[in-house]
């Protein structure tokens, strides 16, 4: 074995680790010598988000010792921002295997440290914790989480007193104090037990009666309450406040998919907890069937992304992707609230840069200002605080089917997107309509805009420099045309640069860097690449769009953008 894996395997075996632990190294030396290379090769990094990690012993794995000493170099980190302040955190957890020990493994560490901890008694949604920041007056929070990973995962996410997750300066300053902790000798590990307060349910009744306030249409969910609504918490963390929220909204005909509404951090029913899957939504669909259901929805695991599916014009039910769901729900808040009169000058909402641009069509319609933010929600959240008191946010949402409606949660919260698209699809049926009929209705209003998302995975130990390369070229070299089609522009978010290709004008982007580029065609098609920064994975974007005549034309102008992407991938050889 390497020499410097070596050191790093004896330092455990013989530093302050408890004995199960050094046992566990042991076992996986004689069983599996390369399995123990791989969890010590490095150290698990604490990016820009937090923790995120397979489970298991070694400094490259989820564990007590990975999490105590990220947590005590945010404790650190949270003491030199607020001195003399009483430093209050809140803390919550999923359904994941370790969550809870990861939960309070950080809350004794925090309160060790001083610092006022406030711990769900079990496991909540994402949303939650960032609405007990807020309502808390707390500086910081943590959710153990890993989303929608697979079971082996587990993770860490950190909030700001804002309740978004860290951005800049904070998250590459909280980076640096958490390197700075060498040891786990340096970990305040217990001793202020005091500091930590249990909460639950009343900050779930609180939290519950928020969301409600969002409800635009109350009067219209009275005449649908029977609504036939089937629900899947996918073994996550929803089942804890979905079915009370529709309830408290006025829904009583909430059929839970039973498979899958157990909390199981083996999540025994799917491959992959994501609602992003169809696979993971395949209990859900033939249940929706067997009643003939009006909508189906599905949360992952920490309960901050939902998918939903629905019947189509022939009667066939399909599952919609996060940038449709991201339309009918920006366009109802937009809509709903001016014809209620709710709607005021200021209004804006928010999108990510490889979200689809039929949103900036709809707000442009209705006159209200749309922002692009890069990737992730602690951008939204960032520019709410920057518009606070100059622009009133409504609704903010990208296209791995995350929605944020109001301003109260600074996070993708599925809670209460599925409770208002709920309220869509009550609002559409109390007119004899669907959801679905609603949203060709607005292909035919504002163009009809068809997106699609690969992601290409490039193995082996050159997998990161095979896509850098490939990112290189893009940047150096790129291309005059694809599918036939002129590249009018060129976005280059690494570089904060745009440029005409056909001009050779540049301006400036004003945002923070990303390696993003974005291809912008001469009939208004849109690519985007975007490479992991954690693995060999590159993603790419595609939109593309068309006016629809009217709904009679819906299927075979959709058959015509989808050969459209198709050339476009076929030409740029993915």
């Amino acid at each position: 074995m390497d020499a410097a894996i070596n050191d790093k395997v004896n330092s455990w075996l013989n530093g302050n680790y408890d004995e199960a632990t050094k046992n566990e190294i042991k076992k996986i030396a004689s069983e599996n010598p390369q399995e123990l290379a791989e969890s010590f090769y490095r150290n698990l990094e604490f990016g820009t988000g937090g923790l995120r990690g397979i489970m298991g012993v070694g400094t490259n794995r989820m564990n007590k010792y990975t999490v105590g000493m990220a947590t005590q170099g945010y404790a650190n980190y949270l003491k030199l921002q607020f001195p003399n302040e009483e430093i209050r955190v809140a803390i919550a957890h999923d359904c994941r295997n370790n969550s809870r020990f990861f939960a309070e493994t950080t809350a004794n560490v925090f309160a060790a440290n001083g610092i006022k901890v406030f711990l769900f008694e079990s496991l909540r949604p994402t949303p939650e914790l960032s609405f007990t920041i807020r309502l808390k007056k707390c500086q910081g929070g943590v959710v153990c989480t890993a989303s929608h990973n697979p079971k082996e995962y587990n993770g860490y996410k950190a909030y700001w007193n804002d309740g978004g997750q860290l951005v800049p300066p904070h998250d590459k300053n909280v980076i640096k104090e958490v390197e700075k902790i060498a040891s786990v000798d340096e970990v305040k590990w217990s001793g202020g037990e005091a500091n930590i307060t249990i909460i639950g349910h009343e900050v779930d009744v609180q939290y519950i009666d928020m969301v409600k306030g969002l409800s635009v249409y109350p009067e219209v969910i009275k005449q649908q309450h029977d609504l036939k609504i089937v629900y899947t918490s996918i073994h996550g963390s929803g089942i804890k406040l979905v079915p009370d929220v529709l309830k408290e909204f006025g829904f009583d005909n909430v059929n839970i998919v039973m498979e899958q509404a157990e909390p199981n951090g083996n999540f025994p029913t799917v491959v992959y907890p994501n609602p992003e899957e169809a696979e993971a939504m395949s209990i859900g669909l033939k249940k929706a069937k067997e009643l003939d259901a009006d909508i189906l929805l599905g949360t992952d695991p920490d309960a901050d992304r939902v998918g939903i599916g629905m019947k189509d014009r022939q009667g066939n039910w399909v599952l919609m992707n996060g940038n449709q769901t991201a339309v009918l729900a920006f366009n109802y808040m937009i809509e709903a609230r001016k014809v209620k009169g709710l709607a005021q000058p200021n209004d804006m909402v928010v999108k990510t840069i490889v979200t689809t641009d039929m949103i900036n069509e709809i707000a442009r319609q209705s006159k209200i200002n749309c922002y692009d933010v890069l990737t992730g929600f602690k951008w939204i959240a960032e520019l709410i605080k920057e518009k606070e008191s100059k622009e009133n946010y409504i609704v903010g949402g990208e296209e791995s089917y995350g929605l944020m409606i109001g301003d109260k949660v600074r996070d993708k919260d599925a809670v209460s997107a599925v409770a208002l698209l709920c309220e869509m699809v009550a609002y559409e049926k109390n007119k004899g309509r669907t959801l679905y009929d609603k949203l060709i209705d607005l292909y035919v209003q504002y163009g009809f805009y068809k997106e699609r998302l690969i992601s290409i995975t490039k193995k082996g130990m050159d997998g990161q420099q095979q896509i850098a390369a490939m990112m290189e070229t893009y940047r150096s070299n790129p291309p005059k045309e694809i599918n036939g089609v002129a590249v009018a522009q060129l976005l280059d978010y690494e570089k904060l640069e745009g440029k005409n290709l056909q001009t050779g004008e540049t301006w400036n982007i004003t945002l923070p860097k990303s390696n993003v580029l974005q291809f912008i065609l001469a009939d208004g098609s849109k690519i985007s690449a975007r490479p992991s920064g954690t693995e060999p994975k590159i993603k790419f974007y595609f939109s593309v769009n068309t006016k629809l005549a009217n709904a009679a034309e819906f299927e075979a102008t959709e058959k015509a953008l989808d050969a459209k992407i198709d050339g476009i991938i076929k030409d740029m050889k993915l």
